[in-house]
């Protein structure tokens, strides 16, 4: 039986991100649980703001490389940050540009690639609510908008400032461990009941 593939990123790419750590302890947890796993950084991708005149003008190489990147996984694990109780622009960017990618080169367009495909989202935040009011956008989003599968379970971390360990980068309170573990699973679970595993 193939592993599950999960691809996995953050909406925020600033040194010392607390979403991309939470987004490497999630990663962590998907190897353990036999998911092959890719992560991104969203801002390598280069992607300009999304403009129409910039679409005419050909396709950013970026958006392309997402396609690909979400046309050969079985699902995807995001945690993202919020701004002013939304989600980030950096990754609403991505999937509006991963949205307007058509089909080619032996690859489906991007929402073809997104279709029914199985999400799980987190979030991290200094503040007390750990940035869970960007989750309720972002679920909306990738459901509505963009055609996937968003798992029940997710997990909004507060205080991200004092959760992780400073040698292991990983969570040092276990409660906290095991609520990603639960978004993991779900994830894993989901994506390979709908694969016929």
């Amino acid at each position: 039986m193939n592993p599950v593939r999960v691809l996995v990123m953050s909406g925020s790419a600033r040194t010392g991100s607390f979403n991309r750590q939470l987004a490497g302890v999630a990663a962590n947890l998907l190897g353990m649980a036999g998911a092959q796993v890719t992560q991104i950084d969203l801002r390598e991708l280069g992607l300009p703001v999304y403009d129409a005149d910039v679409e005419a003008a050909g396709m950013p190489a970026g958006a392309l490389e997402l396609r690909r990147l979400m046309a050969q996984t079985d699902a995807v694990v995001i945690s993202t940050p919020e701004y002013n109780g939304f989600t980030p622009p950096l990754l609403i960017n991505a999937f509006d540009w991963l949205s307007r990618v058509p089909g080619g080169d032996g690859l489906p367009s991007g929402l073809e690639a997104t279709a029914s495909k199985v999400a799980g989202v987190m979030s991290a935040s200094p503040g007390a609510l750990g940035g869970l009011r960007s989750l309720n956008y972002l679920r909306q989003f990738l459901q509505m908008a963009i055609g996937m599968l968003v798992v029940p379970e997710q997990f909004a971390l507060g205080q991200a400032h004092k959760a992780f360990d400073a040698t292991s980068g990983q969570l040092s309170d276990d409660k906290q461990r095991q609520a990603v573990q639960r978004v993991v699973q779900a994830v894993v679970r989901t994506a390979g009941a709908l694969r016929g595993d």
